[in-house]
């Protein structure tokens, strides 16, 4: 499955440790990041992760651009809900394109937790749904 990570400043840390914990997990899928977030956890946890431009210079519309495409099967979105920021009409909008096309996404440690075990379980590849030969 390919996988998005995006992460506010003050969250960044927080995706971090989330990816260092299920590393093992993470590594068996593709996964792709805005620049900053994913130079962090690459960094950390040593994944090949695909980098986009960092949120603020064009990275959240490329992930965007990605969900529209069907390219991404998962987003984790670590957000800051208490500090107001300039670009919250890029995290409607990709919050919009994650409901149109039915990209199971996550915004907070608990739902990105439990979204990575189902993952693990094998409990979210829906392309498989119905498949006889799988």
């Amino acid at each position: 499955m390919n996988i998005g990570l995006i992460a506010h400043d003050s969250k960044k840390e927080l995706m971090v440790q989330f990816c260092i914990a299920y590393c093992g997990v993470l590594s068996r899928h593709s996964v792709c990041a805005t620049g900053t977030t994913g130079k962090l956890v690459a960094e950390a946890t040593g994944l090949d992760i695909l980098r986009f431009l960092s949120g603020s210079q064009g990275g959240d519309q490329q992930i965007a651009a990605r969900i529209a495409c069907n390219e991404l099967d998962l987003l984790l979105m670590f957000r800051d809900p208490i500090t107001v920021k300039p670009n919250e009409l890029n995290e409607a909008n990709i919050l919009r394109l994650c409901d149109v096309h039915n990209v199971p996404v996550a915004t907070n440690i608990a739902t990105a937790e439990a979204l990575i075990h189902a993952l693990e379980r094998g409990d979210l590849d829906w392309r498989n749904i119905g498949n006889p030969n799988v």
